[in-house]
């Protein structure tokens, strides 16, 4: 690459950076050139990832206004026992993903209290009455 060529001729690269006569500049550049470049960063999956399962928590809150017959009970335990199995996954992976485990933290927030309303639209969580005789 001829870039690559021209920069490591360079003896001193941060002599030649535009930021070399501003030390916060520099200090910018550099953290900024650090996340870029980070193993989480935004040039992995460990990034976007969780930048996608964010859609399961908007659509979540966007279902909120729907009434709860409309919910599906299925898809929405389903969703539940993918935010949990992932949250785990997001914890034991290396490099650990805080991102992911938040996405997913988030989900599963929103999708139990989409299958709450779903049941009690359902009537499953109804007290149940108590059928003893009464005495008058």
């Amino acid at each position: 690459h001829l870039d690559q060529a021209w920069w490591d001729g360079i003896s001193d690269p941060i002599s030649y950076s535009p930021y070399s006569s501003d030390p916060l500049l520099l200090q910018f550049h550099l953290q900024q050139t650090a996340i870029l470049n980070s193993p989480v960063g935004p040039k992995t999956t460990h990034f976007w990832g969780p930048v996608s399962n964010l859609g399961f928590f908007i659509a979540g809150v966007a279902d909120m206004k729907k009434p709860p017959e409309m919910l599906s009970g299925n898809m929405t335990g389903v969703l539940c026992v993918y935010s949990a199995l992932f949250m785990r996954f997001a914890w034991m992976v290396r490099p650990r993903n805080h991102m992911l485990l938040a996405s997913h933290a988030l989900n599963e927030s929103v999708q139990l209290y989409q299958l709450s309303r779903w049941a009690k639209g359902k009537g499953y969580l109804q007290p149940k009455e108590d059928k003893a005789p009464s005495s008058t």
